[in-house]
């Protein structure tokens, strides 16, 4: 089997400049009050103080000591739906869509819609050789490569029941015949990787389905909690479990959808996280200010962020098309990026689909992608790889004082540290966390 090498140079690449935007659109973003609430944020929110410690072999501090502090990964996650792993046309494509999606990510959104999970009653397709389905490779395969590569794995979803995503042999009409069959996938998918995924979507867009009963399948009354109380029961407590809906619902209708998880949190129901979608076809209204400002998306997340549960942008698309279109891309990308990184309460944020060409349906026609169909990397993809990869990581070199203690602050998340003194030189792992106030260290020399 041929093996393909592919190396990234994008930390080579310039940061890009921006085309004219439109001036209500510069405006909203520019403004001295929103840019300096996201930078204070950043700052406040995204990084933590530390403090290296260096002693010799009987405890005593090291005066003079050189410390190369270098951030390997984030505590934040920054993820991207893994849908098309290695079902591209040609080696070369798969190659270069695997190697940017680690060069970006440090999550992966593996699929679990049941149409095609299970698509013959009793036959999951669980392991690596299943047959091949667009968009749907087998979760064992997309599970072995996140281990390997280091990258944290999200379920999506549990229970997602428009009639369009559900198996044929499935009862529509009969609410008590699903939960049965429910209770037995969730079960089956708990059993094989509620170990292996950290995260999961348990239930999928119910305000849409309250609102358009005859496109999703029939399903008991009690159905959120339903799904909640079963996956509460069936997956460790080391997994977090999401709730997840729609880009008007978590901004529109904000309200609604905090009184749905509130009504959850009050019956004492297992819900970790909120997730929001963010699919904004419509970017000439972003561009006129007319649709999800700044300061509005502040509100919606404040608002949900009072839950007191962690928030997570699940699901990504700003249109690329257009004689400009990328580049305009890219500049509502940046400002949307900075936002959700600087909110308190937001834990990660996810891009759908990664590459032109590999959404869904008549999705590909906006080109939402941060590749384009050669999975070339396009603007946006390198504003994103400027700001993740180079602006919100931190690298510093460092000495020891009389005290033997050096001191920096630096984005969360996990780190090497090189110690040099007198020729000798020792390598260690530190992770610097938030919400526990300075981390310390001590090393010995």
């Amino acid at each position: 089997m041929k093996t393909l090498k592919v190396v990234l140079l994008f930390s080579l690449l310039p940061s890009i400049g921006h085309p004219a935007t439109p001036e209500a659109y510069s405006k909203l973003w520019h403004d001295p009050a929103v840019a300096e609430r996201i930078e204070h944020n950043i700052e406040k929110y995204r990084k933590g103080d530390a403090t290296i410690e260096v002693v010799d072999a009987a405890g005593k501090p090291v005066r003079g000591v050189t410390v190369v502090v270098r951030q390997q990964s984030h505590e934040f996650l920054f993820g991207c739906n893994l849908f098309v792993l290695d079902q591209l046309e040609t080696p070369e494509l798969n190659a270069k869509y695997a190697a940017a999606f680690t060069n970006l990510f440090n999550c992966a959104t593996v699929p679990f819609y049941w149409r095609d999970l299970e698509p013959e009653q009793g036959k999951p397709r669980f392991a690596e050789d299943s047959p091949r389905i667009w968009r749907r490779p087998p979760p064992d395969r997309l599970v072995k490569w996140c281990k390997a590569n280091g990258i944290t794995p999200k379920g999506h979803a549990l229970m997602y029941v428009k009639n369009k995503f559900m198996p044929d042999w499935t009862n529509r009409t009969d609410a008590e015949a699903f939960r049965r069959q429910g209770a037995k996938h969730m079960a089956e998918i708990a059993e094989r990787y509620g170990r292996d995924i950290a995260i999961w979507d348990v239930v999928n867009e119910e305000i849409p389905r309250l609102r358009h009963l005859k496109e999703w399948h029939t399903v008991p009354n009690d159905f959120l909690a339903w799904s909640f109380q079963e996956a509460g029961r069936l997956f460790p407590k080391e997994a977090r479990l999401l709730i997840n809906d729609g880009t008007s619902e978590a901004h529109d209708t904000t309200s609604e959808y905090a009184a749905t998880v509130k009504g959850l949190l009050q019956r004492g129901v297992r819900v970790e996280g909120i997730g929001i979608q963010f699919h904004a076809y419509n970017r000439s209204a972003m561009l006129a200010g007319k649709l999800y400002p700044p300061n509005k998306l502040r509100d919606a997340y404040e608002q949900l962020g009072q839950l007191g549960l962690p928030l997570y942008i699940t699901e990504i698309t700003i249109p690329g098309t257009g004689d400009d279109g990328p580049a305009l891309q890219a500049a509502i990308v940046a400002n949307l990026y900075r936002l959700w990184f600087s909110t308190p309460r937001m834990a990660g944020v996810t891009w759908w689909n990664l590459g032109d060409g590999t959404a869904f349906e008549n999705e590909n026609k906006v080109l939402g992608g941060l590749l384009d169909k050669e999975m070339n990397p396009k603007p946006a993809y390198r504003e994103l790889d400027r700001l993740i990869n180079h602006e919100w990581k931190t690298s510093v070199t460092l000495q020891t004082d009389v005290n033997g203690k050096a001191r920096f602050r630096g984005f969360h998340g996990k780190y090497s540290i090189q110690l040099t003194v007198g020729g000798k030189q020792r390598e260690f792992a530190f992770e610097l966390k938030s919400g526990t106030g300075q981390n310390r260290v001590q090393l010995t020399m």
